[in-house]
């Protein structure tokens, strides 16, 4: 057994661990990031039957997944890095989820460029949780107003996503996410990552964005 699909199948053995201790039930989907990783790495876990992967920047995966998502229409593409309007066009063209937008610009940009294909992305709000200068998302005062415009110009925005402060305990923002997306009604959720992904999957993370402890550290 390859060493990523041994790494996917023990960590989808420590969620159902720890939510089975927790009387949880709860089954997020586990985004495989393979930013800086070549095609090749993803080959065995695409084998064994993983669809979803994440990519940081739209150019890496235009070269690396556009072959390979042709042959295998299964495949689920998750954009989960900062997205700039003017790779939209390329990125709406690859991707099937868009787990960072967080501007009426931008969504007005996406929706544009799928009528445009007659494609329907499916979409996470970027909230910035913890109100950081230095990270993107919408703050949390204002993603009532930003989800209202984006179901206005018809984009199909199930949830929302967050990258909670580093060193500071996740499991408050997690708590704070899971409640706003309740407020919003909607069903999905994008946060955990690596070191924090059991406690979002215990404030019902429906996807967890998980790169080096399934291929280890980047060079």
């Amino acid at each position: 057994m390859h060493y990523t699909v041994k790494n996917l199948l023990d960590i989808k053995d420590k969620i159902k661990t720890y939510l089975n201790e927790l009387n949880i039930i709860n089954n997020p989907k586990i985004i495989a990031v393979s930013k800086t990783f070549k095609i090749e790495t993803m080959l065995p876990l695409i084998d064994y039957g993983h669809i979803d992967f994440g990519e940081n920047k739209v150019q890496e995966a235009v070269e690396k997944w556009t072959k390979i998502k042709m042959t295998n229409s299964k495949l689920k593409l998750h954009m989960i890095g900062k997205l700039q309007t003017n790779k939209v066009k390329f990125a709406v063209q690859i991707f099937d989820y868009i787990h960072s937008v967080d501007s009426k610009k931008l969504a007005k940009k996406i929706a544009d460029e799928q009528f445009k294909l007659n494609k329907k992305i499916k979409i996470f709000l970027q909230v910035n949780i913890g109100d950081e200068d230095q990270k993107s998302g919408i703050n949390k005062n204002n993603i009532t107003e930003l989800a209202s415009y984006c179901k206005k110009i018809d984009l199909d925005v199930i949830g929302l996503m967050c990258i909670p402060p580093a060193n500071l305990d996740a499991e408050i923002y997690f708590e704070e996410m899971n409640k706003l997306n309740k407020t919003l009604s909607l069903t999905k959720l994008s946060m955990g990552m690596s070191s924090d992904f059991l406690l979002a999957a215990k404030y019902s993370a429906s996807h967890v964005r998980l790169g080096s402890s399934i291929f280890g550290r980047r060079g």
